[in-house]
């Protein structure tokens, strides 16, 4: 078996009980990011959600730092912070500070969000999101690199800033791409980023990394390659029969999908979804967002959908052991991220998924 590190995507209760105290809800789930650590997971990721019923990790810095204090070797990250939405220089001290609490195991995952009523209810421009996060990006890295930060931009300008402290990694924490799109693919490649997705199929997946290594090769940038993480939904049971009867009406359900965009609350208040029904405003029609619209959308009416395009893995131990090697000779991830979360997935579900995977997956692939 090939060395393979696994990381657990922590929805943080997203779809659980909205009554349940969210001092409870925070501190069980640092409680799992224990358990995780102990049974030899890599990582650790939260992602960041504004304006949304998912919105637990509003500051993942906060939340982090909680998980950091409680665990000794387990890598923490977010995936993603969402830099259009931050004020580049606090965003780098936030993080040096958090590389520093955890004594160097910050993960720095970066994107620019895609819901465009996220954007308006903010007031930030989502047409010009991209833009404003390359801004954001140069400043994190040169308030990590440099004494002084004297920056004149479209969005941003500082005079004889002077960014404290500097991480505890050196040169910096490693810096992460949440990709999608070939364009932001080539932006994670020509800046020598490590990359990660979560929405394709295996088989898009796969030709994206590939575009990737190849824009990376052809910078040549000096090694060693960054690396690849895939994020999917996994459901572990004691047998196949019993997994896919577990996983299969929560999979289905309209949250149970990676991103379920339309209805929901979100649908009931003035703003919406914002100017198009697929949540991306004008971006909704680009070819590659299309594409992607029609994946969810089938994801959503067919449970076989998701297993046979590797959206989900579901089954044994034994079961979820040949398709992670499988999909690691397909697309060729160096780290697997878990969402063992489905929906509305009862607690003792989850839990019981978590602690096979644990137990009996993790440590198939140490050597």
């Amino acid at each position: 078996m090939t060395k393979l590190d696994f990381a657990l995507w922590d929805a943080v209760g997203g779809y659980g009980d909205r009554q349940q105290l969210m001092a409870d809800v925070y501190d069980e789930h640092i409680r799992l990011a224990q358990r995780i650590e102990a049974d030899g997971w890599h990582s650790y990721f939260v992602i960041e959600h504004q304006n949304s019923p998912l919105g637990r990790i509003t500051a993942p810095s906060v939340y982090l730092t909680a998980v950091a204090r409680a665990t000794s070797t387990l890598r923490i990250g977010a995936m993603m912070w969402q830099l259009p939405f931050y004020h580049p220089l606090r965003l780098a001290q936030e993080i040096a500070m958090l590389d520093h609490l955890s004594r160097g195991r910050v993960e720095f995952g970066t994107g620019i969000g895609v819901h465009e009523h996220e954007f308006l209810r903010w007031g930030v421009d989502y047409y010009q999101r991209a833009a404003i996060a390359g801004e954001v990006m140069e400043i994190v890295k040169l308030a990590w690199s440099r004494d002084e930060v004297t920056f004149r931009g479209k969005y941003f300008n500082f005079d004889e800033a002077l960014p404290q402290p500097k991480p505890f990694q050196q040169p910096h924490p490693p810096i992460w791409a949440a990709v999608h799109s070939d364009a932001a693919i080539e932006f994670a490649a020509k800046g020598n980023y490590h990359v990660s997705q979560n929405l394709d199929t295996d088989a898009v997946v796969a030709r994206k990394f590939d575009l990737y290594r190849k824009i990376w090769h052809e910078c040549s940038h000096p090694g060693p390659m960054p690396r690849v993480f895939l994020q999917r939904q996994v459901h572990v049971a004691e047998t196949d029969a019993k997994a896919h009867d577990e996983a299969r009406q929560y999979l289905l359900a309209r949250q149970g999908g990676a991103v379920p965009v339309g209805g929901g609350t979100i649908e009931q208040t003035r703003i919406g979804w914002g100017a198009h029904a697929r949540g991306m405003g004008r971006d909704s029609e680009r070819p590659d967002d299309k594409a992607r619209g029609e994946t969810m959308r089938q994801a959503q009416t067919s449970y076989e959908f998701n297993i046979e395009n590797g959206l989900a893995i579901v089954g044994s131990p034994e079961t979820v052991i040949r398709r992670l090697e499988a999909g690691k000779r397909l697309i060729g991830y160096d780290i697997f991220c878990t969402n063992h979360e489905i929906g509305s997935m009862p607690p003792a579900l989850v839990e019981n998924s978590i602690r096979l995977f644990g137990k009996e997956v993790v440590p198939a692939f140490r050597s």
